[in-house]
């Protein structure tokens, strides 16, 4: 599980739903990203961490789940 990504998301008072519609995406693959069952394309990482204001290679990093 992806913890620093739900804390995010949760600071910026959004749902999945609202990141994934932000994103371009649907609901049920943010929440697989999210929950670590997928890495999501370049693309997809890039329009996620702009709209949670982090740099999105951290969705590429190593042992990023634990942060």
């Amino acid at each position: 599980m992806r913890k620093w990504l739900k804390i995010l998301r949760n600071s910026k008072n959004m749902t999945q739903a609202d990141l994934a519609n932000k994103a371009g995406i649907s609901q049920q693959y943010y929440s697989f990203i999210e929950n670590g069952d997928r890495v999501p394309s370049v693309d997809k990482a890039q329009s996620i961490a702009n709209i949670l204001g982090f740099q999105w290679t951290r969705f590429f990093e190593p042992n990023q789940e634990a942060s």
